[in-house]
């Protein structure tokens, strides 16, 4: 932050003054401190709900608030951990299937919930979501 206002960037310090506001406001709510796992799920939930403003902005053709949600999206980012590749993700649902012997779409829950606690933060879950749906039910 400190950065930011030396550097006077006001979008990258308006939005990590955002972040810093979303934690506190969860803390104070739970009355917990967060570790670094809940952290990362609370930018992670910042981010997609940057992306959902992003498609109803366009819907409504105001792409220069678009172009704000974009901005803030690329600040939050930076402090997520490097995404896995695709590759990377498919070998890993390959072997979380493996190892809970998921056979079909009926599995899909376990399966789900043993990637989530591995990749929380390294891949978008809807798109693995999907990719897990796509391997058990094919």
């Amino acid at each position: 932050m400190k950065a930011a206002m030396r550097a006077k960037e006001s979008a990258r310090l308006s939005t990590i003054r955002l972040l810093l506001a979303a934690i506190k406001q969860r803390e104070v709510d739970e009355r917990i401190e967060l570790d670094d796992a809940q952290v990362l799920s609370v930018i992670e939930k910042m981010i997609k709900q940057r992306r959902e403003s992003i498609a109803q902005y366009e819907k409504a053709a105001r792409n220069d608030l678009a172009d704000v949600e974009k901005a803030e999206i690329q600040v939050l980012s930076g402090y997520m951990p490097a995404q896995m590749s695709e590759a990377d993700i498919q070998k890993e649902i390959q072997s979380t299937i493996s190892e809970t012997g998921a056979s079909g779409p009926k599995d899909m829950g376990k399966v789900m919930a043993a990637l989530k606690a591995k990749l929380a933060g390294k891949a978008d879950m809807g798109k693995i979501s999907a990719l897990v749906k796509a391997k058990l039910s094919g």
